[in-house]
């Protein structure tokens, strides 16, 4: 038998009865919260005799809140799961509707624990992300194409100091960087192309090599990824810190847009900073090639300057640069995108930096492979 504690007013206790026949335990006192602890103790420790049957008999139950409904019910499933057929009698009727209300309400281990989700429900809840996901990008795309409509009928509406300080952010002050790189690329197919050409006597042809990779597809993919790398995620990082200091909620008080102040002036800028940016890659893409022409194969930059002419067409230049608009518009829209995807948390502000880069990177890269295609189709 088991008494009951003088300050909780807890008690459980069970008589003994003929081998064969249900076991009663007979609920007393008030199963408050109060109480509660150390009953839970008494319970955990409480040894049941090894009977299929139990009778729980509440009618001495004085007092019975949602707390100790809760440890009944949870008492009674336990003696379910062990296989025990149970029955609760005496209840008062008040206290049997609440026990029946925790008991719909609750959520067993049970059913907390799904079970795992199969390759077809993965699969589905995937693509249904993806699709969902797609459409606040094509939402955001367009909300943004809106402000910048209404910012060409009025012209005002411009914000050009913010332009122009991100044209200096994104684009002077990444020309080191990108002049480097650009220029250690060049080298690089140079010296690659350079081992092979040499055995065929065509040396001349390193100006072809290096001009025509570097102008229309190396530099202005290369330089779209650095830049993705480089402002994409300031983008995100700069508009995600924004929206958990809540400064985009303040903007939107005061009646001024997020889209126009700080959408609008990186995309413009951007779409004016990358083509630039190209340009100045192509040069030093193929000074890198003619330094190491000339280390390699002895073609003095002269001669290399003479076959870079016939190399290199206008046709040629104008797709490589032509490319870098369409990918700072992308650039630009994910960086921005993700960072108003931020939720309330520091830990946000850098998960979503680094989808935005992967993402920036990613369909930089597939439309250029669209664009290498739409050029096969077209035969440019």
């Amino acid at each position: 038998m088991m008494t009951a504690d003088d300050t909780a007013q807890l008690s459980i206790a069970t008589d003994a009865a003929p081998i064969g026949a249900a076991v009663e335990v007979r609920c007393s006192g008030a199963w408050t919260v109060q109480g509660i602890a150390p009953l839970e103790r008494r319970l955990a420790a409480f040894s049941y005799p090894d009977r299929t049957s139990v009778i729980v008999d509440g009618s001495a139950i004085s007092a019975l809140d949602t707390s100790g409904g809760w440890l009944l019910l949870r008492t009674i499933r336990g003696l379910e799961k062990r296989g025990c057929t149970v029955e609760v009698r005496g209840l008062r009727p008040e206290y049997g509707a609440l026990l029946h209300l925790i008991s719909a309400r609750v959520i067993t281990p049970e059913t907390a624990t799904p079970a795992a989700p199969g390759m077809l429900s993965t699969i589905g809840r995937h693509a249904w992300s993806s699709l969902v996901e797609g459409w606040r990008m094509l939402s955001f795309i367009g909300a943004t194409a809106t402000v910048l409509l209404h910012s060409l009928v009025q012209p005002r509406r411009f914000r050009w100091r913010h332009i122009l300080y991100n044209l200096q952010t994104a684009g002077f002050e990444a020309l080191p960087i990108t002049g480097l790189l650009s220029f250690l690329l060049g080298i690089v197919i140079a010296y690659q192309g350079a081992e092979q050409l040499e055995r065929f006597g065509a040396n001349i042809y390193i100006a072809d090599l290096v001009g025509l990779s570097m102008v229309r597809e190396l530099s202005p993919l290369m330089t779209a990824i650095i830049v993705a790398g480089r402002s994409g995620s300031a983008y995100t990082a700069q508009i995600g810190t924004m929206k958990v200091t809540e400064e985009i909620d303040a903007l939107r008080t005061i009646g001024v847009g997020p889209l126009e102040l700080l959408v609008l002036p990186k995309m413009l800028a951007l779409i004016v900073a990358l083509p630039l940016l190209t340009v100045y890659t192509d040069v030093t893409g193929i000074l890198g090639g003619m330094i190491m022409a000339q280390a390699k194969l002895n073609v003095s930059f002269s001669v290399f300057f003479d076959r870079l002419n016939d190399a290199i067409s206008l046709r040629s230049y104008l797709i490589g640069v032509g490319k870098a608009p369409v990918f700072a518009v992308i650039i630009a829209l994910v960086g921005c995108y993700q960072g108003f995807k931020v939720s309330a948390s520091a830990d946000s502000v850098g998960r979503q930096t680094t989808v935005s880069v992967v993402q920036s990177i990613f369909l930089v890269i597939v439309t250029d492979a669209l664009f290498s295609i739409a050029f096969s189709w077209l035969d440019i």
